[in-house]
C-alpha cells in the first residue's frame, strides 16, 4: 500500500481499485442497457439486428388475388395436354385427383422453355420469361383452406383464422424499420381483396406494425396526412409535443394497454411523413424511360406498373415489407373486381387480362431492382392463395385447388432458374417436397436474418410464432 507523503489519506492498492472501478463501469454499463431498453419501450419501430447475417433486407410480395392456376402459368404438364377432353373416372389413391366434370382440361395457351435454365412458361408472360434465370420457383405449395378470405389470410398469417399477424408484422415486429420516416410495412391494393384487413392485419401485435394500406383508385394518397393550412410547422410541432406529454401520462397509468403507445407513436410517425412520404409516392420524378418500362404509358398495365414503381422507390427508402394485391383485369369473363384470377369461367380469357395487366410491370421490377443493385437484397414473391384444378368447371373454367399450386421467389438470396418440388403428372395436387405456407414463412424470415422458431410475442398466456406449430426452412433453394 503507498501511502502519499502530503496526506494521511490512505490510497487503494492497484487491485482494489482495479475492483472498485469494475464495479462502476458495471453500473454504467447496467444504466446504458436501461436507457437502451427504455428507448425500444419508446419507439417500437426503432431498428433491431438481425439473429444473423441477412440475404435479403426488404420483401415485396406481388400478390395475384383470385388464385392463378398453375398450370396455365409455370407448371407444364404435358400428360394433361394429351389427354385434354378426356374422361377420368374415379379417384386416384396416390395423387387424390378427381374432376368434377369428368373431363380435363388442357391449358390452352402456348408454351415454351426459357434461359438456361429451359423453364417452362406460359406464353401469357412474355416479359417474366426473360428472367427465369433469376426465378426460384415452387411448385408443390400446397394449403388447407379452399376459399379466397381463408385462404389468403392462411397463406399471409399461417394459419386461416382472423385476428393474426400477417408476414409483414412479423418481419416490422422482428427488425423495426431503417427509415424512421416512412412506414415499415406497407399495403397497396385496387380494390379491397375478400378477406379485407385480415389478411394484411398486425392481429395482437402492437398496432404499431400494422400496414399502411395505399389505394390505386386515389392514387396512392395517404389520408389525412397533409398539414391543416391555417397551422404552421411550429404551432403543429408544439400540439404534437402536448398530446404526447398528455397521452404518455394516461399510459404510465394503464402499462397492459400496447395500443396506447402505438397511437402516440403513430402520430409522432404521420408527422414525419409529411415531408418524406409525398416524396417516397411521387412517380412523376422518375425518367420517362422509367414509366415506359413499367408500362405506365398502356391502360390496362398503368395501376399495377404504378404500384410495382411506388414499391421500388419504397424499398430502395428503407421499407421492409411492401405487398402489392393485383386489382381488376381490364377485360375478361367478368371476374368479380376484387378477385381477378378467379378463372371459373373460362380460364384463356380470364388469365389473358390478367397476365396482360401485371406480366410487364412484374418483370420491370426485377430488371430494376437489378439495375439499381437492390434484388440481391430485395426479396420479390409472386403468387396466389392457392391454384386451380386440372378438370374443367363447366366446359373452359377451372375451380379451386389448395392441393398444389405454384408460387415463385426472386432475389435477395434465393437460387435463379432453381426449381423445387413437384406436382402429379396432372398437375391437380402435391407429390414431391411438399412446401406449407409455414414453411414458406420460415424460409422468407430465414432470409431477413430471423429465426422463426425464435421470433416469438406472448398472448393470452402463450408464445405465439408466425410459423405456429410448424416450419421448415426450405434450405435447398437459398443461393
Amino acid at each position: 500500500m503507498f501511502n502519499h507523503p502530503s496526506s494521511d489519506l490512505v490510497l487503494p492498492s492497484r487491485r482494489q481499485f482495479l475492483q472498485r472501478t469494475g464495479l462502476g463501469f458495471g453500473s454504467l454499463a447496467f444504466a446504458s442497457m436501461l436507457h437502451e431498453q427504455q428507448a425500444k419501450a419508446a419507439d417500437p419501430l426503432a431498428l433491431r439486428p438481425p439473429l444473423f447475417a441477412p440475404r435479403a433486407k426488404s420483401v415485396i410480395w406481388l400478390f395475384m388475388t383470385g388464385a392463378p392456376s398453375q398450370v396455365d402459368t409455370w407448371d407444364y404438364k404435358p400428360e394433361l395436354q394429351k389427354r385434354g377432353g378426356q374422361t377420368l373416372p374415379g379417384s386416384d389413391p396416390k395423387t387424390g385427383f378427381f374432376t368434377t366434370s369428368g373431363k380435363c382440361l388442357a391449358s390452352p395457351f402456348g408454351w415454351k422453355q426459357h434461359g438456361k435454365s429451359g423453364s417452362w412458361v406460359s406464353d401469357i408472360f412474355p416479359h417474366l420469361s426473360q428472367h427465369v434465370d433469376e426465378i426460384a420457383f415452387i411448385h408443390s405449395m400446397y394449403l388447407k383452406a379452399n376459399n379466397h378470405a381463408p385462404a389468403a389470410m392462411e397463406l399471409m398469417c399461417g394459419v386461416n383464422l382472423p385476428g393474426r399477424p400477417s408476414a409483414g408484422a412479423w418481419a416490422t415486429y422482428g427488425l423495426g424499420t431503417e427509415n424512421q420516416n416512412l412506414p415499415s410495412f406497407v399495403v397497396m391494393h385496387e380494390t379491397r381483396p375478400r378477406g379485407d384487413d385480415q389478411i394484411w392485419s398486425a392481429g395482437f401485435l402492437p398496432k404499431t406494425f400494422q400496414a399502411l394500406t395505399l389505394d390505386a383508385r386515389r392514387n396512392g394518397a395517404i389520408d389525412n396526412l397533409t398539414r391543416q393550412p391555417s397551422q404552421s410547422d411550429s404551432q403543429q410541432r408544439a400540439s404534437l409535443d402536448l398530446l404526447r406529454d398528455l397521452n404518455q401520462q394516461h399510459a404510465i397509468k394503464r402499462p397492459t394497454q400496447a395500443d396506447l403507445t402505438a397511437r402516440i407513436n403513430s402520430f409522432e410517425l404521420a408527422y414525419r411523413m409529411q415531408m418524406s412520404a409525398p416524396e417516397a409516392l411521387d412517380i412523376n420524378q422518375e425518367s420517362e424511360a422509367t414509366k415506359q418500362l413499367y408500362g405506365l404509358d398502356k391502360a390496362h398495365c398503368q395501376v399495377f406498373g404504378r404500384q410495382c414503381l411506388t414499391a421500388r422507390r419504397l424499398v430502395e427508402r428503407g421499407v421492409r415489407f411492401v405487398q402489392i394485391f393485383a386489382g381488376k383485369n381490364s377485360s375478361g369473363d367478368g371476374a368479380v373486381n376484387d378477385v381477378p384470377w378467379d378463372g371459373h369461367n373460362n380460364i384463356e380469357t380470364n388469365h389473358r387480362s390478367c397476365a396482360a395487366a401485371t406480366d410487364q410491370p412484374a418483370a420491370a421490377l426485377l430488371k430494376d431492382l437489378s439495375a439499381r443493385g437492390l434484388l440481391e437484397d430485395t426479396l420479390v414473391i409472386w403468387g396466389g392463395e392457392f391454384g386451380r384444378t386440372s378438370d374443367s368447371q363447366g366446359t373452359v373454367g377451372r375451380d379451386h385447388n389448395p392441393n398444389g399450386f405454384t408460387l415463385w421467389m426472386a432475389g435477395g438470396g434465393v437460387k435463379g432458374g432453381y426449381h423445387h418440388g413437384s406436382t402429379d403428372e396432372f398437375g391437380y395436387k402435391a407429390v414431391e417436397n411438399k412446401v406449407h405456407v409455414n414453411d414458406l414463412h420460415a424460409t422468407i424470415l430465414h432470409l431477413l436474418g430471423l429465426d422463426h422458431e425464435q421470433l416469438t410475442y406472448r398472448h393470452s398466456g402463450r408464445d405465439y410464432r408466425l410459423t405456429d406449430l410448424g416450419g421448415r426452412v426450405i434450405s435447398e433453394l437459398l443461393a
